[in-house]
């Protein structure tokens, strides 16, 4: 017999305390994401090897800040990277000092001495978000497949432990009006040193505007970028 789905805050909230993988909503125009206490468990849900680096979600502000203190930025460029995060909810690729010991709980989201960081903080969803100050987090899809814009298709592609939160759950959530861009993953940033910004991986944040030079040159504009360069090496 099939157990039924229960995809409601407090089966998410169930499932997150006792360290298995839930999926949630984030805001236009990124899709659903899967995320968990721990990597494995993100892992396991998206059905691939337990030891796959994945993001760090940043969304508690003490977790930032102690983030922060482990990258090798200058201070610009480490205030640009919080600016990214926390205002752009960009995904963000920044080295790691080597004159410091980072958290242990950093070591998952590490490779090749770059922390793979996503901080969109969305407001409905904090009272789920602020019970776990460190979290992982990855694109709501399995291998191969596109990560989910919908509760509904995030159900067809995760089994049925794991439980998709609907935002239509949420307070103060509204649907997406008609002729809404579609949802994407998010655009990833790779942040040097000395603050420079490369595009690394398209997505949601960069679609809108003509290229990558443009859309750097906005971020720059704007305050979230200190300088940029024009796009990532090629395969990157």
């Amino acid at each position: 017999m099939t157990t039924p789905r229960t995809d409601g805050v407090d089966a998410v909230r169930a499932c997150l305390s006792l360290g298995r993988a839930a999926v949630l909503p984030n805001p236009a125009p990124l899709t659903f994401v899967v995320t968990a206490t721990t990597a494995h468990a993100v892992n396991r849900a998206k059905g691939r090897p337990a030891g796959r680096p994945v993001a760090l979600w940043t969304h508690h502000p003490r977790t930032t800040d102690l983030v922060l203190r482990s990258l090798r930025l200058a201070p610009r460029a480490a205030e640009s990277a919080r600016l990214l995060l926390t205002e752009e909810h960009v995904t963000v690729l920044a080295p790691l000092r080597h004159d410091h010991t980072p958290p242990d709980w950093l070591a998952p989201a590490t490779h090749d001495g770059w922390v793979l960081l996503f901080g969109a903080r969305w407001s409905p969803l904090r009272p789920v978000l602020d019970e776990h100050p460190v979290l992982y987090v990855s694109s709501a899809n399995r291998t191969g497949l596109p990560p989910a814009p919908t509760a509904a298709r995030a159900r067809a592609v995760f089994p049925g432990h794991v439980p998709v939160l609907d935002p239509a759950a949420l307070p103060g959530t509204v649907p997406d009006p008609p002729g809404s861009p579609p949802r994407a993953a998010t655009t990833t940033l790779r942040l040097h040193p000395d603050g420079r910004t490369e595009l690394h991986r398209p997505g949601a944040q960069d679609a809108a505007h003509p290229g990558p030079a443009a859309y750097l040159r906005h971020l720059r504009a704007t305050g979230r970028a200190v300088r940029e360069t024009a796009q990532g090496p090629p395969g990157s």
